[in-house]
């Protein structure tokens, strides 16, 4: 089990894991975010066989798991920001950032905003990347949102609700698998500054008719950072053909579909996912940052820019992988 540290970043407390060699300082970084409503333990199939090789570090969301929910900005690029000073905080210079869900579109600004820090970009089922997403999430923007979720996580609909949640999760349909995360999410959401964080959050990224953010119009930037994308072939939060589509923006990104997997593959099959990141990191050079050639590319524009053909992986549940 690994130990939550803490450290209070613009006066706020921050709860985060870090593991990795002790006896290779120059091991690469790799930092891992986390999804709507989630926390750090959205990774904890993974960390430890990552920390073999890589230092990880895994934090709480401002607003989520341990770290402070206070009245702050929870946009994505307040949240980018956090994490550019998290890593600086840490002594972290540089790192592969890995996002899931809200947290991809969060390490996607960070890699916007902090090229000179990125090394490499994973998108797992990331938010940002198509208008699409499931109607629960953008119920959550709607009047009288924050009333009924206060009163569904009241302490006896709440242990009905997460007791259902978690028996239908046992189902190992595309219907249902995902379901024992849902009632973790509930079972967060029973504190005010909880849902006061994630209301606040959903809102600026997601209105009645779907996603507002997205990093398509700037993934063409990609060009100099290497990128992967990882998707849930049967993920009803975000649908897979976001990830599909991303590579008309970004060429040079690397696909992977896990069949049969809904929206956290990670978790369903971490063995594959580490070998997958493994061999990303170990497959690419880490980004450098010029700032010339930045800005050549944003005159350019993505318009400009010849597609390359990539093609899309299918990771079977074995760990073999096939050309699609």
């Amino acid at each position: 089990m690994l130990e939550t540290q803490f450290v209070t970043v613009h006066g706020h407390k921050r709860a985060y894991v870090k593991a990795g060699p002790t006896d290779r300082p120059g091991a690469p970084v790799i930092l891992l975010l986390h999804g709507l409503g989630c926390d750090r333990h959205t990774w904890d199939e993974v960390i430890e066989d990552l920390a073999a090789t890589f230092v990880v570090i895994a934090p709480d969301f401002l607003g989520h798991g341990e770290s402070a929910k206070p009245r702050a900005d929870y946009s994505v690029a307040g949240y980018a920001n956090g994490m550019r000073d998290l890593l600086t905080v840490l002594g972290v210079d540089k790192a592969t950032v890995v996002g899931h869900s809200f947290g991809g579109g969060v390490a996607a600004q960070f890699a916007y905003q902090f090229p000179e820090r990125t090394e490499r970009l994973v998108l797992v089922d990331s938010g940002g990347m198509g208008k699409e997403v499931t109607p629960l999430i953008r119920a959550y923007t709607l009047p009288l949102s924050m009333t009924v979720v206060a009163l569904a996580t009241l302490p006896g609909p709440r242990h009905v609700l997460t007791a259902g949640l978690r028996s239908l999760g046992r189902i190992d349909s595309k219907l249902t698998r995902d379901l024992g995360e849902v009632a973790t999410i509930v079972e967060a959401l029973k504190a005010p500054r909880m849902r006061y964080a994630l209301n606040r959050l959903v809102n600026g990224v997601i209105d009645y008719r779907g996603q507002v953010v997205t990093i398509r119009d700037r993934a063409y930037l990609t060009e100099e950072m290497p990128m992967a994308v990882i998707w849930g072939a049967e993920d009803l939060v975000l649908p897979a053909k976001q990830g599909r589509e991303i590579l008309e923006f970004a060429p040079n990104a690397q696909l992977t579909i896990f069949p049969k997997v809904g929206h956290f593959p990670m978790k369903k099959y971490p063995e594959e996912f580490v070998r997958l990141l493994k061999d990303f990191v170990d497959s690419t050079e880490p980004a450098k940052y010029h700032r010339a050639r930045w800005r050549a590319l944003l005159k350019a524009g993505a318009k400009q820019r010849p597609l390359r053909v990539v093609s899309e992986m299918t990771m079977a549940p074995s760990g073999s992988s096939t050309d699609a």
